[in-house]
Order: structure tokens, then C-alpha cells, then sequence
């Protein structure tokens, strides 16, 4: 396997990205993220904190950082978030100094968020790439939810419901990519042709946070 190629200014750039990726329950944002933090591309991957409950799957503080709803609370009290939203029950939030540390060393920086989360980044960092991420159809995404056998028929039903009404959200997006059934590297490559593609305007974004 080749190895991914670095991105002009990935080590120390002028004007890093930050790159936020969405899309609906389901769609694969952890099989695609996990994927490239395992090839070592070259991002700073920021790990949202949550109140939710671990899956069998997932470790702490690599898939997210789990915490108690208190402890939450302290951390959004003191403004320590760069978003923070409750969705079907538990709240989410992306961490601000991790963020700001990245940017100050120049570095690229990836951000996982659902789609409320992308709209209040959007509020605070216009500058960002959003990218929504999508499942070639409900079929295949209900399929998706329902392989990872932790929600209840009752949670899939309104996770499907509030997909439909997710992709009414797309046109707010920069970008569109597909992720393919067995094929995660398809999404990976078109997302590595977006950071290209970004890196080579003529006016780079600023973001100042």
C-alpha cells in the first residue's frame, strides 16, 4: 500500500484548514475518519466530547471523549466549546482549545460533527470547509444503522426520520461526497481531492478563532 502523499503547507501552514465533516447517522464519518487517522494522514483530528454512553466499539477518547452530564456542564460554563448541541438526548460538543492549538502551529484540522453542530461551527468559523457525507440511499443507511446494533427499533425509526429531514440541509455545504457501500477509500480520495482543491485558491481562506 502507497503511502498518502503530504499536502503543501500541512506541516507549518500559513493558512491551515479546518475541514468539518457531517452528514446523517449512519452515513460512515467514523469508518472514513478512522480509516485516515490510521494511515496517518496528515490532520489534527479533533475528539468531540459526549454525555452518550460507549458503544461496545468505541474507546474513549479516541472515538470520543465520554464524560458525565455535570462535568459537561462545567466545561460549557465556562465557555469551553467551540459548539455544543443536544441531540437525541445527550450533548455533544467540540472542544476549543485543541482547535485553537492546531491553528496556532499551522496545522490542517479535521472536525466530526452532525448536522446541527456544522451549522453552529458555521456561525463561528465561516472560514471552514463543510463537507457533507452521504449513504448512497435510506435503504443502505438503514441497513448501516441497523449493523451497528445499538439503537432500538424505536431510536432507528426517528434517526431515519431526521435523515430525511438532514439532506433537505445539503445545499449550506461546500461540498457533497458519497460514501459507497465497501468502499471507504472512494470517500477518502474524493475528501484528499477537496483539501487539494483548497489548498490551491488563489484567496485562502483566514480563520481566526
Amino acid at each position: 500500500m502507497t503511502s498518502e502523499p503530504s499536502l503543501p503547507g500541512n506541516s507549518s501552514s500559513v493558512n491551515p484548514l479546518v475541514l468539518v465533516i457531517s452528514g446523517p447517522s449512519g452515513v460512515g464519518k467514523d469508518a472514513i475518519l478512522n480509516r485516515m487517522k490510521e494511515r496517518n494522514y496528515p490532520f489534527t483530528f479533533i475528539t468531540t466530547v459526549t454525555t452518550r454512553k460507549r458503544r461496545i466499539s468505541e474507546k474513549d477518547g479516541i472515538d470520543y471523549h465520554f464524560i458525565s452530564t455535570d462535568d459537561y456542564q462545567k466545561i460549557l460554563a465556562k465557555n469551553g466549546f467551540l459548539e455544543s448541541a443536544q441531540v437525541y438526548g445527550n450533548w455533544y460538543g467540540v472542544p476549543k482549545e485543541p482547535v485553537k492549538a492546531a491553528l496556532a502551529q499551522g496545522k490542517d484540522t479535521i472536525i466530526k460533527v452532525d448536522i446541527q453542530g456544522a451549522a453552529n461551527i458555521k456561525k463561528v468559523l465561516p472560514e471552514a470547509v463543510f463537507v457533507f457525507i452521504l449513504a448512497p440511499s435510506m435503504e443502505e443507511l438503514s441497513k448501516r444503522l441497523c449493523q451497528r446494533q445499538s439503537e432500538t427499533s424505536a431510536d432507528l425509526e426517528l434517526r431515519l426520520k431526521t435523515a430525511e429531514k438532514e439532506l433537505e440541509e445539503i445545499s449550506k455545504f461546500d461540498y457533497a461526497v458519497m460514501n459507497p457501500c465497501d468502499d471507504v477509500e472512494s470517500a477518502i480520495s474524493d475528501l484528499m481531492s477537496i483539501v487539494r482543491a483548497e489548498k490551491c485558491r488563489t484567496n485562502p481562506h483566514h480563520i481566526n478563532l
